[in-house]
């Protein structure tokens, strides 16, 4: 099924760029999970991005219970095509609902409250590990380190989704 909208939810920016680049790339109307609650009718068909924590897909579960999910992207620090098998059991993202992961960024500045502080204590976590993997160590790079990798080039798969999926509800 192919949307008719993207919705969003987005922390520090990232997943709000995505979605505002897919809306340019696919001519679809883009608003945030609030906007589209007082705007969107239930079950309208949905590409959903929110950014990631924990292995989890910050509003999707809002998003699912009120919108048909045609496809779920998403967004966070990690490598673009990383972590779907993980991603898709914390949320229990059915098996024919296609899964994106897109490497989004960091932004220290706008980091707050809880989250700042999840991500201090993660940085020190990491610092302190002994015998840091390669990945360990890239990710402590990316954690430490303010980072924007919002492209138009991690869109490729999604977007080839997009072109393939078929039109019909």
């Amino acid at each position: 099924m192919k949307p008719s909208v993207i919705v969003y939810t987005s922390n520090t920016g990232f997943t709000a760029r995505y979605a505002k680049l897919l809306g340019e790339k696919t001519t679809l109307p883009v608003h945030s999970l609030d906007e589209a609650k007082a705007t969107l009718a239930k079950d309208t068909p949905v590409l959903y991005l929110g950014w990631l924590m924990a292995g989890t897909v910050r509003g999707y579960k809002k998003a699912a219970k009120r919108y048909k999910i045609c496809a779920v992207c998403g967004v966070g620090l990690c490598d673009t095509g990383s972590l779907l098998t993980e991603i898709r059991r914390a949320e229990k993202i059915p098996a024919a609902t296609p899964l994106f992961t897109l490497q989004g960024g960091i932004d220290h500045e706008k980091l707050s409250g809880i989250y700042k502080r999840m991500i201090d204590t993660l940085i020190t976590f990491m610092r302190k590990k002994k015998n840091k993997s390669e990945d360990d160590a890239r990710m402590l790079y990316l954690l430490e380190n303010t980072g924007d990798y919002v492209s138009e080039e991690h869109l490729t798969d999604v977007l080839h989704w997009y072109d393939s999926a078929d039109d019909l509800a």
